[in-house]
């Protein structure tokens, strides 16, 4: 008869032999476990208990194991939610879903973690509260939130971005605004996309009090995956300007729009910057303006942050000259 000391080891292994992890194989012969968090055309992230996040090149994958869900995406296609992958020959992958299926790696675009409802959906954003600091005609110091949003679902990506900011000096409230943006991209290709987009702005103080923006043009993504990413967009714009005093203004003009972040230390920093430069075509007698950020976020937890942040807003016209830089250092939430 098996002793209680037998069992009691069988109690203690079998849990441990069920623990899921994935596996990933390379061409010198080296393995890796962890959890597969995405693979793009370029990399595999590897989320590791001992190393972090680790990227891995793919032309350095042999093959590849897991026993979870992952959506399985091709060029062409939204692709397929495979019940688990097992390792095959080198450059290959057998999918199970029922019957079998062995892929070639090369004819495989992106892996994913399947979402609950929309599973090829990835949402990511922050929300920012910062206390900014000011040096410019008037010392002064203000609060300022905003959020930023992005969606992707198959070939269309939808960015929200808000802002709301209130300026005080010696207790007088001396500038109050908000903005807010929407951009729809729809992607023809892996990297080209074309944009559609609409911004307002409302300001209690400068002599600019309304800005409205509607445009469209292509875009480019030069890369998108957990580390980061980098896209570019030209746009042909139709803005009206309302001012205090003078009339309103209507034209049309030329933009660059761009939209950067990159982690930095495994993901212990990321170094964002998001701005638009644009020029009048016509009317506004060659007027041009600048919305710019660029900042340093240090992640104190998978979804905190403290974050140093520069924002230019610059318009210059014949009517109206609008040059402010704020420095800001804030608290924030990401996802």
């Amino acid at each position: 008869m098996p002793s209680f000391r037998t069992f009691l080891c069988l109690f203690l292994v079998v849990p441990g032999t069920g623990a899921l992890a994935d596996t990933v194989w390379l061409t010198n012969g080296d393995r890796m476990t962890g959890k597969i968090v995405l693979m793009d055309s370029s990399k595999l992230l590897l989320e590791t208990p001992y190393a972090g996040s680790v990227p891995i090149d793919r032309a350095m994958i042999s093959t590849l194991q897991s026993d979870e869900a992952l959506l399985i995406q091709w060029p062409g296609s939204r692709g397929e939610v495979s019940r688990a992958i097992r390792a095959a020959e080198p450059g290959t992958v057998t999918l199970q879903n029922g019957a079998d299926t062995t892929l070639a790696l090369t004819g495989i675009s992106q892996i994913l973690r399947p979402k609950p409802l929309i599973q090829d959906l990835q949402w990511t954003g922050d929300l920012d509260f910062d206390i900014h600091y000011v040096r410019a005609e008037r010392d002064t110091d203000d609060f300022d939130l905003s959020l930023n949003n992005q969606a992707r679902h198959g070939p269309w990506r939808h960015n929200i971005q808000g802002d709301y900011n209130r300026k005080f000096a010696d207790g007088e409230r001396i500038e109050q605004d908000w903005s807010a943006k929407y951009a729809l991209d729809r992607f023809l290709s892996e990297s080209r996309f074309w944009q559609g987009r609409y911004e307002y702005q409302r300001d209690w103080f400068e002599d600019v009090r309304r800005r409205r923006t509607v445009g469209t043009g292509p875009g480019y993504q030069f890369w998108d995956n957990e580390l980061g990413a980098f896209s570019l967009a030209w746009l042909l714009s139709y803005n009206q300007y309302s001012y205090a005093e003078e009339n309103d203004e209507d034209f049309y003009g030329l933009s660059m729009q761009w939209d950067y972040n990159r982690f930095l230390v495994g993901k212990t920093f990321e170094l964002f910057s998001q701005g638009s430069v644009g020029r009048a075509i016509t009317g506004a007698d060659g007027g041009y303006a600048v919305d710019a950020a660029i900042g340093l976020r240090y992640m104190l937890t998978d979804w905190a942050s403290l974050s140093l942040k520069a924002e230019t807003d610059l318009v210059k016209d014949s009517t109206e000259d609008l040059d402010e830089t704020d420095y800001s250092l804030g608290l924030g939430i990401g996802w």
